[in-house]
């Protein structure tokens, strides 16, 4: 392969309209842009969503709801998932992240616990959060739920 060999993909490049080159290229005249109107002049058309005058959608719908920025985001993460390890192993947020377990929340708080299934093995759980069950039954299985 030679850099003086190499061209774009088939059909990658297109020519560009010669727009007004006669009426042979079938874009003379008027060059595509019809007889008259706002859409034939320079600059012609209208911003987004403006629809001719009528009150647009967007103005004409009510607002709804508000986003809370002092909310608490977590990765969240159910017993279920916790008894998948072995007895002692030590598990925080950096260790489920690894094994693809859960997914990192953006601009997120951390880690919670939910107590959705049942733990047989005494782990040592790390997390920002835990909910009281699950709690409870990471101690019921001779474990620690340590929050951080």
């Amino acid at each position: 392969m030679k850099i003086g060999k190499l061209s774009p993909a088939t059909g990658s490049n297109t020519p560009a309209k010669r727009l007004g080159r006669g009426i042979g290229s079938g874009l003379g005249k008027t060059s595509g842009k019809g007889h008259k109107g706002q859409w034939a002049r320079s600059g012609g058309g209208v911003r987004p969503g403006f629809e001719g005058g009528q009150m647009p959608l967007i103005r004409r719908v009510p607002k709804r709801g508000f986003n809370n920025h002092f909310r608490k985001s977590y990765s969240i993460v159910n017993l279920s998932v916790l008894d998948t390890f072995e007895a002692g192993a030590v598990v925080d947020i950096n260790v489920l992240a690894e094994k693809g377990l859960i997914k990192l929340v953006k601009d997120g708080i951390g880690l919670k616990v939910l107590g959705n299934g049942e733990l047989k093995k005494a782990l040592t759980v790390k997390a920002n959060a835990f909910s009281a069950q699950a709690k409870a039954a990471i101690e019921k299985a001779g474990g620690t739920a340590e929050q951080i």
